[in-house]
């Protein structure tokens, strides 16, 4: 099964999720809808709802509510993306104009929070006890990742472990909600929900660490930012914490200038992404990330092997795999 296949699979159920979507975005305040359907329809590859839809029909439910939580995970996913280009102060987002930089930065958190309480009212009316525990736990744990990155950026002295910590919580954690959440609307074991939960939070890390590779080595146009973001952001990542451990005290003070001066231009990402080649940094992070691969793929089984089984199997690989 390729990636494709998996897409083809759920291509109605996707369709379904979009619809539901657009229904829920609904406001008699125009402003809402236009800055959402800006985000929203600019190119997201709907990975979370997806996710859901998998675990769901691994474990046996495939139905309306499965459209209504994969709205609530995409939307409180937008809403994070809508606050993160605030704080980073964003100038594109998925080959787009990010929408702080065309409505404003109270625009772009106001709305954001209106997906926020959207997300949590849809819950509410699937009065589903569990679902909302699980998504009000592993909200609190993303706006608490995302504190701490805050706190960490342009930290050169950043540990791995406290990257691993970032990356979880704002994440590999909503990974966890959505996988554990299709487990749930299927009345799954405990076991089979907490192995569904590892699963996602293994694959959300591997899926970030390959992101961060990506902020070096990817085509601009493919990517959808600019390359070298983090770096001119501070933000520390693994293939930068990896080449700080390891390279000489004149390189780690060079690295540090260029991240203290906060506007590295294109000669300064090169010279920085040329250090980080010298000590593997993006080698050793991608295995890094294929350990979580291993781990993720570990993690299922316990379930019996069925196509939505491979279906996830696919999409640890495609992780792997991936450019864009």
């Amino acid at each position: 099964m390729q990636m494709q296949d998996v897409f083809q699979r759920y291509s109605d159920d996707l369709k379904r999720v979009e619809e539901c979507m657009d229904f829920h975005l609904r406001s008699e305040i125009d402003l809402i809808p236009e800055i959402i359907q800006h985000l929203i329809g600019s190119g997201g590859k709907r990975f979370r709802p997806l996710l859901l839809l998998i675990c769901s029909d691994l474990c046996g439910y495939r139905g309306q509510k499965c459209y209504t939580l994969s709205t609530v995970i995409e939307f409180i996913h937008t809403a994070t993306l809508l606050h993160d280009d605030v704080i980073d102060k964003a100038e594109t987002r998925r080959g787009k104009v990010s929408a702080n930089n065309l409505w404003g930065n109270a625009a772009s958190v106001l709305v954001g929070d209106f997906l926020y309480s959207k997300a949590f009212k849809l819950m509410a009316d699937e009065d589903n006890l569990a679902v909302i525990k699980l998504m009000s736990a592993s909200t609190n744990v993303m706006s608490e990742g995302e504190v701490f990155q805050l706190v960490k950026c342009g930290d050169i002295d950043i540990t791995e472990a406290d990257y691993l910590t970032i990356i979880e919580k704002k994440t590999s954690i909503l990974m966890s909600a959505a996988c554990a959440s299709g487990a749930i609307l299927g009345n799954a074991t405990q076991k089979q929900i907490d192995a569904l939960a590892g699963f996602g939070l293994r694959l959300g890390s591997a899926f970030q660490i390959t992101d961060d590779t990506l902020d070096y080595t990817a085509k601009e146009e493919e990517f959808g930012k600019s390359i070298g973001k983090d770096l001119e952001e501070g933000k520390m990542t693994l293939p930068l914490i990896h080449t700080l451990k390891h390279c000489t005290p004149a390189e780690k003070d060079r690295i540090r200038k260029i991240i203290e001066s906060k506007g590295a231009d294109g000669n300064a990402i090169r010279e920085i992404v040329t250090i980080i080649n010298r000590y593997d940094g993006i080698s050793t992070a991608l295995n890094k990330a294929g350990t979580y691969i291993d781990k993720g793929k570990a993690s299922l089984g316990i379930f019996a092997d069925s196509e939505a089984k491979t279906a996830l199997f696919t999409v640890t690989d495609f992780i792997m795999e991936r450019r864009l």
